[in-house]
């Protein structure tokens, strides 16, 4: 039978149509039945298509008797497996829980910027600088009247000289660098140089009392005990020779080297001087040398734009401390640092002047011969004791190695200057009757 034109509209509805178009099947569309009315609402809120539900019925028990009859081990397999997963993902909240509260971490963009895409972030950890003492801009500007009494100067940084309130005499060590210009890593790094100082405890080191960090003014200081008597470079070059007897420069040699070998042997992880020099030697009353690294602030500078160099543009970096790469040593360039100083000291000379050159390249001449070696002293000292004038000169030789790797530490050194040279006060005024003199100026 050909059926045409003829359009059935059966759903799942309140209302079911039956249209038929084709007189030819009246007869069939008569024999459909049609729900009623009450019939059609019970289905429309039931959410039931009458003269289905029976088969729909069973077809849901049928599915629910199989979910019912699973085996008994696959059911013991999922709450075993299920108990599992909770108990590992319940232990990383609980870790990162820990972690989070032991981190009480500061979060600083690593320089200021407009760009989103430059908006990377750096995390500080405030517990890094618990143990050090932090000081006010207000109490160091009191301290350093107004900022007026300058010390020290470089392109990156100013010293002050300061006294503290009913304390001790204080170097203040402060960054010449913008707010602007001041980065996250410059922030991380400032912080990290902080506590690598604040853990140098020895004779021969300057003790770090404290930092100053403010907003504003903005403000990066470091803050040292300061030695009384001066810089060795000033005493060296600008003071009265009488006051650098034999014996004295011996003994500020004799520091020089115990501060070095404490730094690089007996600290753990090692620490070095930025910048070695006469300017980082400084004199107690009673000349006991003292080092003090005044220029780490270009260690820190180096490192910030190395790490921020390195990242690009775009994307988020998430820094930590103890990510950080471990404070830059340089224990072979301290090595060769000692050398020249060695020769400052003896020869009165500074490491480089115009008129004269280089101090290396004229003492080379010097060093390898010891029937003129002694042209090497000061002209200012009136006496010298030659033995120890030798074994200076061949530390010295010892450390001026072109090759690095050739340079001996300071630890085979310093038992080579300990044992050979006496910086007893008998021994000086047993070399000269001037040291009598010397001892009673300097009383």
């Amino acid at each position: 039978m050909q059926i045409s034109q003829t359009t059935y509209l059966l759903g799942e509805h309140p209302s079911a149509w039956i249209i038929c178009r084709d007189q030819a099947f009246k007869g069939i569309a008569s024999k459909i039945e049609i729900p009623n009315s009450v019939q059609l609402c019970n289905a429309y809120f039931t959410g039931a298509t009458p003269g289905y539900n029976t088969k729909h019925q069973h077809a849901e028990d049928g599915s629910k008797h199989q979910e019912s009859s699973k085996p008994t081990w696959l059911l013991a397999l999922e709450i075993v497996t299920g108990t599992i997963v909770g108990f590992f993902l319940l232990f990383a909240i609980l870790t990162a829980v820990k972690n989070w509260k032991g981190k009480t971490s500061v979060i600083i963009p690593w320089k200021k910027t407009t760009n989103r895409k430059d908006q990377m972030t750096i995390y500080i950890d405030s517990e890094m600088l618990k143990d050090v003492s932090r000081l006010s801009r207000q109490d160091l500007e009191v301290a350093c009247e107004d900022f007026s009494n300058i010390i020290g100067s470089s392109p990156d940084s100013l010293v002050y000289k300061g006294t503290m309130k009913g304390g001790p005499e204080i170097a203040v060590i402060s960054l010449c660098i913008e707010e602007e210009h001041w980065t996250g890593y410059l922030e991380l790094y400032f912080q990290r140089e902080v506590s690598d100082l604040a853990r140098l405890n020895h004779e021969n080191m300057g003790k770090l009392l404290g930092y100053c960090r403010e907003s504003t003014p903005f403000s990066r200081m470091l803050v040292f005990e300061y030695a009384s008597n001066g810089t060795l470079y000033e005493h060296l070059h600008y003071g009265e020779g009488c006051q650098l007897s034999w014996t004295r420069r011996m003994k500020i040699v004799i520091g020089i080297a115990r501060g070095l070998r404490y730094l690089h042997t007996e600290l753990d992880p090692p620490f070095t001087i930025s910048e070695l020099n006469s300017s980082a030697v400084y004199l107690t009353e009673d000349f006991s040398p003292k080092l003090v690294d005044f220029e780490s602030w270009k260690m820190v500078l180096a490192r910030s734009e190395k790490n921020s160099g390195s990242i690009g543009n775009g994307g988020v970096i998430c820094s930590y401390p103890d990510s950080l790469e471990n404070r830059h040593l340089d224990v072979e360039g301290n090595m060769f640092s000692f050398g020249l100083l060695l020769l400052e000291i003896i020869s009165g000379r500074p490491p480089y002047c115009k008129d004269r050159g280089c101090l290396v390249d004229w003492a080379k001449e010097y060093l390898e011969l010891p029937e003129v070696v002694s042209y090497l002293v000061d002209p200012e000292l009136k006496h010298f004791r030659y033995d120890e004038l030798e074994v200076i000169c061949e530390v010295a030789n010892l450390c001026l190695k072109s090759d690095p790797t050739k340079r001996p530490s300071i630890e085979e050194l310093c038992p080579m200057l300990e044992s050979r040279i006496d910086v007893s006060l008998s021994a000086d005024l047993k070399q000269s009757p001037l040291a009598w003199a010397e001892l009673a100026i300097s009383s």
